[in-house]
């Protein structure tokens, strides 16, 4: 139960972290061009590239571009060291992603190889409360998110990291300039959304295996179509 608002979490933010197009939306929307002086090509391929930082072991992140025409590193030292512990952070969610999934497939496993009514049942039960707690934690983080993502953008920031290196000047530091606060509320929104998407699937599913089990219990002929001892 505990596995699946893990997984539904994890994977939606290591799909939103490989989403170019969530980055090519964030950077129309908010003027990245115009701001940084970067143009929408070479932006494109910013992406591809802090995309494929993000999936690869090298060190340190080098990333040229043209900017206002002029060729140049992209990022100073200090956004440089901060990329290397948000690399970190995101691989620890790869890892939980994977870990959740193969628990999750495990149990799957074990229960429909065990044909057991009541593991099956209490599978069923557990996916929904799972899909459930999902939702329900969403919907409390949705409301702090609300009433003040800066203040909880802050606060992330100085659990997730035992630096200062994230205190970036919007004037000057380019990574800031590519993904302002406002972009971020766009891909919490996005995380939120395919983790709820996800949790109503899997609550529609148990749901139905067990409305399904029940019909069938009520048949003479249930054990054998149920297939389950």
């Amino acid at each position: 139960m505990v596995c699946v608002p893990l997984f539904l979490v994890t994977a939606s933010v290591a799909w939103a972290f490989n989403d170019l197009g969530l980055y090519q939306r964030g950077f129309q929307k908010y003027n990245v061009s115009r701001v940084t002086g970067i143009a929408e090509t070479d932006l494109r391929q910013v992406g591809k590239e802090l995309r494929g930082y993000f999936n690869s072991p090298e060190e340190p992140l080098l990333i040229k571009t043209r900017v206002y025409g002029e060729e140049q590193e992209l990022f100073n030292e200090r956004e440089v060291l901060h990329m290397k512990d948000v690399k970190h952070l995101v691989w620890g969610v790869y890892a939980i992603a994977l870990l959740s999934c193969l628990y999750l497939a495990g149990m799957i496993f074990c229960s429909l190889k065990r044909r057991s009514r009541h593991a099956c049942w209490q599978l069923a039960k557990r996916t929904i409360w799972g899909g459930g707690l999902t939702v329900g934690m969403i919907v409390l983080f949705g409301l702090f998110a609300i009433t003040g993502f800066d203040s909880l953008f802050t606060t992330f920031h100085r659990i997730s990291f035992a630096n200062d290196l994230w205190q970036l000047d919007p004037r000057s530091d380019h990574l800031v300039m590519l993904f302002p606060l406002g972009f971020w509320f766009d891909a919490t929104v996005s995380v939120v959304l395919r983790a709820i998407a996800g949790a109503l699937i899997l609550m529609a599913v148990g749901s139905g295996l067990l409305m399904y089990w029940r019909y069938a219990e009520r048949r003479p002929e249930s054990d054998a179509g149920t297939g389950l001892a």
